[in-house]
């Protein structure tokens, strides 16, 4: 990653240099750890860090930077999910891509191979900035495949044991780059038992599964976070995928398409 690092550097102190941006979204490490961390000068990027294996939902660290500073221009580091994120934001009237400049990178293909993304680098014209594409061997929703040649009682059995393990941490919506809604209905006392004990019916995972159609971009965080190893990441291809087949739309594409199921474009 160091001359990936230093090659972000370079544009990004350009950008700053040429005045294109006021402030730049990247990581820095803060307590032995890689974070978020706004960058408001060229001088400022000499703290600037990269791990490869760290990922944060900066679409939504953009959104809140952008609702403080109402003005001006900010780069932000991304990679083919967060890119995804950011358009798809920006169809929900979330964030405004005209105030972004995207630095993209490219995923490597072990970070690739251990993801199992479809589109594993920024793809919009002009955002990636380094790394090699490297595309996909295969994309496929492995697990959702598998299932969907049981029959549905086996099916049923398959999500009702693994959502029996959910505790309600909501990490899994808490990392999510696409959830911003300010009440959200997983809080409500009427449609969600609180508490961590796993309720008898799974509402909590089926009003997220209905909110992620045509929204999730399939960036993997939520299942990572999942402490209880939850396959979130198949229910909400799987989602999409109806999505999709149903509407013909795809989420994270920059285009006039907007998701039938937006109500708020």
């Amino acid at each position: 990653m160091g001359e990936i690092l230093r090659q972000v550097k370079l544009y990004v102190g350009e950008l700053f240099e040429k005045g294109a941006i006021q402030a730049f979204v990247g990581y820095r490490k803060e307590g032995g750890h890689i974070v978020p961390a706004l960058f408001k000068s060229a001088a400022e990027l000499e703290a600037l860090d990269l791990n490869e294996d760290i990922r944060y939902p900066v679409s939504d660290v953009c959104r809140r930077i952008l609702e403080v500073y109402p003005e001006g221009k900010i780069g932000v580091l991304v990679r083919g999910c967060d890119e995804r994120a950011l358009v798809e934001m920006s169809k929900w009237n979330q964030v405004q891509l005209d105030r972004l400049v995207l630095v993209g990178i490219a995923c490597s293909k072990e970070r690739i191979d251990r993801c199992g993304c479809e589109n594993p680098y920024p793809t919009v014209e002009g955002t990636l900035v380094v790394g090699t594409p490297v595309t996909p061997e295969s994309y496929r929703n492995v697990l959702g495949e598998l299932l969907e040649e049981k029959p549905l009682a086996e099916r049923k059995a398959f999500w009702d044991a693994a959502f029996s393990r959910c505790i309600k941490c909501y990490g899994c919506r808490n990392i999510c780059p696409v959830c911003f809604c300010r009440d959200c209905s997983l809080e409500d006392p009427l449609l969600v038992q609180p508490g961590f004990a796993p309720a008898e019916f799974p509402i909590f995972h089926l009003v997220r599964a209905v909110h992620m159609a045509g929204r999730c971009i399939d960036c993997g965080l939520c299942e990572e976070a999942c402490p209880a190893d939850i396959p979130l990441r198949s229910l909400y291809r799987k989602v999409n995928d109806i999505v999709k087949e149903e509407f013909g739309y795809k989420t994270g594409v920059k285009d006039d398409s907007v998701c039938p199921l937006n109500t708020v474009a």
